[in-house]
């Protein structure tokens, strides 16, 4: 999901200034204790999540198929259809009942996400509009059973179904059919929507069939209802689903389209077909042919457009007339081949604009495929339309205004999420930093890479500049529920905190070997599971070596800030040439390894590291440097790669504003 401070390089130049150290609250008292816990992240492990952050011998998870049937009525403004959810249970437990999730319940006034908006509306809010989901039948169908009518409450965007003989552990399977309908909202918690254009209404239909909640080892059934900042949890499965539209219209979806010769022209086929060996972007329907009856296969009536998802955990779709659409070939690391695609109105296209859309999204999941894990669908689609920013498997919504580096920007961000949490299926709904955070870490490799780092954000390399910006004032913990983190700081401690914590490890901490092989450890090791903060801390230890509990607690769980300092500089017997003594302090409660460089009058360098041990037993350490003249200057964080609130004590110099001079 983009969010509106997504430009961090801006939000930087814009406070410069604006917060200072000077403005925090004065320091504490750094106490080790509080950091290097032996009982910190020391829950044993068990049969299903193991001590080393891995998923254990029985580890299981719940499997859901779709068949999903809809038409867009644009007449009327709604979406009709049925589902048909195919739920196999494969926890040890009987289950009792199934809970689904309703989420277009969200848009109205009367919900709970609706009587939570404030006064002044949000992002998030509905307010004006009486939308949800209309219910005509609800049936299930147990072993060799016929369909029944199921026994069901619908609360708020949760629905029950209890069941008169439970599901059985360990592989049982019931089906759920649901007629349902619901009114298409205009802006639907910026996640889907409508957007009129001068040729025609783009709809982007996400959270537009119900979906069964996860049940998992953890928690069981997890049911936060849908608020609108927190996002979703999901099981995986296959999904087949056919869309009725307008004859006039063009669709995408999530997946692989399964009736080409149906719904598009010989002329269309052709050129995706060209487009599928090709590195250049192929025009598939042209800004003059938008008007032109001739670029649909029929000319009244509706068409049915059919897809296939396999190995996913949700599905979106868009259809407009006004669509503009055109496709290039994306190169995969195993020699295979996807197809990168655009739709988009004809007005919001050229050089500037969408026009270089798909070259976006070849650019980012080429470069996501080699760091992170393979793309692992057929089809990669970008759709201009109402909706800021929003990721779907396969397919994301971004808005038709953006222009340049705004859209290399949202489409960079909303397509890294096919990787979180489309592929590492995180729980959204309470830990939004696990898909955002991990996802606008790799924005920051994505964007550096992009033709020669021509998006590159340089300001992200100044921590120093950054700092009062992350440890503001009334700052939330980056494990704060996305729905509790106040809205002002969504954006840090959802996104930007985890992300620069993640480059902190990276950069600082590991190195970059070590990083990437445990961070693509964690991802082999639970791509289409579901796993835990826990999981991701154990995991990246274990394979990077390193007891990183001091880091996970200072950074993710608490507030705490970083202030490092020189303090004092003396010689080895009072003698220049027979080497000095640095004492350095840690001011705060968080720590980092510790970068030195000093120089001595003769201009000579000497940089010296220092792991983060020393602050085990105390905010103070003195080490011996082989330096052998008077020193000009020693300097802490030289390179402004951490996030000191008070880089003015980062700086010894002497006191004597004369040197000595050198023989």
């Amino acid at each position: 999901m983009k969010i509106s401070i997504f430009r961090l390089g801006l939000m930087v130049l814009a406070s410069f200034g604006f917060l200072d150290a000077s403005a925090q609250e004065p320091a504490k008292k750094y106490d080790p204790h509080v950091l290097f816990h032996p009982l910190f992240n020391f829950q044993p492990g068990n049969e299903y999540r193991t001590g080393s952050g891995a998923p254990g011998p029985k580890y299981w998870q719940n499997r859901a198929d779709y068949k999903v049937n809809v038409a867009l009525e644009e007449d009327k403004g709604i979406i009709s259809g049925d589902v048909e959810l195919t739920y196999k249970n494969n926890s040890p437990e009987n289950l009792e009942f199934i809970w689904l999730q309703l989420d277009q319940n969200a848009f109205n006034e009367k919900s709970r996400g609706g009587k939570s908006t404030p006064i002044t509306g949000g992002r998030f809010g509905n307010m004006g509009f009486s939308g949800g989901d209309s219910l005509k039948s609800v049936t299930i169908q147990q072993g060799k059973d016929k369909f029944v009518n199921a026994d069901y409450v619908v609360t708020d965007t949760r629905m029950q179904i209890r069941l008169a003989t439970p599901l059985k552990a360990n592989g049982d399977v019931i089906k759920i059919k649901i007629a349902y309908s619901f009114k298409i909202p205009e802006y639907g918690s910026d996640r889907m929507g409508t957007l009129e254009t001068k040729n025609g209404i783009v709809y982007e239909m996400a959270q537009w069939y119900p979906r069964v909640a996860v049940f998992d080892d953890i928690e069981g059934w997890n049911l936060l209802p849908y608020l609108g900042a927190g996002e979703f949890y999901l099981e995986y499965g296959d999904f087949e689903y056919n869309v009725t539209v307008p004859w006039d219209h063009i669709v995408v979806g999530s997946g692989e389209l399964l009736n080409p010769a149906e719904v598009l022209t010989a002329d269309q086929r052709k050129r995706l077909a060209e487009a599928a060996k090709s590195d250049q972007t192929v025009m598939i329907r042209l800004p003059e042919e938008v008007t032109n009856p001739s670029s649909r296969p029929k000319q009244s009536g509706t068409l049915t457009w059919k897809f296939r998802c396999l190995q996913a955990r949700d599905i979106a779709w868009a259809s407009s007339k006004a669509f503009v659409w055109d496709a290039a070939k994306m190169n995969l690391p195993k020699g295979k081949t996807a197809l990168a695609q655009s739709v988009y109105p004809a007005e919001d296209g050229g050089l500037e604009g969408w026009g270089r859309s798909t070259e976006y999204v070849k650019g980012c999941i080429e470069f996501y495929s080699g760091y992170v894990h393979e793309y692992t669908y057929p089809v990669a689609t970008n759709v201009a339309g109402i909706v800021g920013g929003m990721e779907y498997p396969g397919i994301v919504f971004c808005s038709s205004k953006s222009r340049k580096d705004d859209l290399w920007g949202v489409t960079d961000h909303e397509f890294g999420h096919n990787w979180f949490p489309m592929i590492v299926g995180t729980n959204e709904r309470k830990y939004a930093w696990m898909d955002e955070g991990f996802n606008t870490f790799i924005n920051f490799l994505s964007a550096d890479n992009f033709n020669n780092g021509e998006y590159k954000t340089a300001q992200m390399n100044d921590m120093h500049r950054l700092a009062p910006l992350i440890f503001r004032p009334k700052a939330d913990p980056i494990l704060t529920i996305p729905d509790v983190i106040q809205n002002v700081n969504l954006g840090w401690e959802a996104y930007y905190k985890p992300a620069m914590g993640l480059k902190m490890l990276r950069e600082q901490v590991l190195g970059k070997d070590r990083f990437d092989y445990a961070f693509h450890t964690y991802v082999q090791r639970w791509a289409f599971k579901h796993p835990t903060p826990y999981d991701f801390f154990r995991t990246m230890e274990d394979a990077a070596g390193e007891d990183l509990g001091w880091f996970w607690k200072g950074w993710f769980f608490e507030n705490y800030k970083l202030d490092q300092s020189v303090k004092d500089v003396s010689y080895v017997e009072q003698n220049p040439q027979k080497g000095s003594y640095i004492t350095i302090e840690n001011l705060d409660q968080l720590v980092m390894p510790v970068k030195v460089d000093i120089e001595e009058v003769s201009g000579k360098k000497t940089r010296v590291e220092l792991p983060v041990e020393i602050w085990q037993r105390g905010g103070s350490w003195t080490f011996k440097a082989a330096t052998q003249q008077p020193i000009r200057s020693v300097t802490v964080d030289p390179d402004r790669g951490l996030p000191d609130v008070n880089p003015e004590n980062n700086v010894w110099k002497p006191v004597t504003a004369n040197e000595p001079e050198v023989n």
